[in-house]
């Protein structure tokens, strides 16, 4: 069941790194609220498989190949997105990676890796579309941050100074696409069962230490994080902007 509250009927949605993980997730529940898709990767074959699932839910859907970390790639995904559908409502800057290393080991481009697609290619997607909603008048941004841009993590100094600046873009779009209408919040998620966590929480030491933080005992699913999704997604947050949605299990409450 569908509470109308919740219905994205009629209204367009771009996810960034939509092939795998949370951005397939995400992309799912979307079309399954109603919205139209479009999805962004650097693999198309994955990108095939989500669209294929997403017209199962009878939503139209456009698949584009996009190098997060290239503006000319966000921008050609922006025109094409809206010649397609003549409008976005909706951006979920998903597109990520980690790369965990010790402080003392982190190499220019394994800086450079992480910046320039957790930072560098969600601004840029977000300026791009926010152009198109800003002549709208209309829309809501949410940047898949993390809880790592609160709290500090071993071996994860450049993903943790990436996800910092995540939440302090989301708050000065906020502040600066307010009077627009267009809503830029961000959601916070704990370690979730996806590709790119797997080998992490299989390490039984990281593991343990994992679960010592999350006081539900439990890492989270990718069920777990798709409702905050849909909620900022829909006009029941109307109200909300600025703010970094924690899905951490109270990890940060500490």
């Amino acid at each position: 069941m569908t509470f109308p509250e919740f219905d994205l009927s009629g209204k367009v949605a771009v996810v960034t790194g939509a092939g795998r993980g949370l951005g397939y997730h995400i992309s799912l529940a979307l079309a399954r609220y109603g919205a139209d898709l479009v999805v962004c990767s650097r693999t198309l074959s994955e990108l095939e498989r989500v669209a294929q699932e997403v017209e199962n839910f009878g939503r139209n859907v456009l698949a584009q190949k996009m190098d997060i970390c290239l503006k000319s790639d966000i921008d050609k995904m922006v025109e094409e997105s809206v010649n397609a559908f003549g409008r976005i409502d909706i951006l979920v800057n998903n597109a990520g990676v980690n790369i965990p290393q010790r402080a003392v080991d982190v190499t220019e481009d394994v800086w450079d890796t992480i910046m320039d697609t957790n930072l560098k290619g969600l601004f840029f997607c977000a300026q791009a579309v926010g152009k198109v909603m800003i002549r709208r008048r209309k829309g809501k941004i949410i940047n898949v941050s993390s809880q790592s841009g609160s709290v500090g993590l071993p071996e994860r100094t450049v993903y943790c100074a990436s996800k910092g600046a995540v939440n302090q873009v989301t708050r000065v779009l906020a502040l600066e696409w307010g009077r627009f209408n267009i809503n830029v919040n961000a959601i916070a998620p704990t370690y979730v069962e996806t590709p790119m966590t797997k080998a992490m929480l299989e390490d039984k030491a990281y593991q343990d230490f994992v679960l010592k933080n999350i006081p539900l005992g439990h890492v989270g699913q990718p069920h777990d994080v798709v409702g905050a999704v849909i909620y900022l997604a829909s006009e029941s947050s109307n109200m909300v902007t600025g703010h970094v949605l924690m899905i951490d299990g109270g990890w940060t409450a500490h």
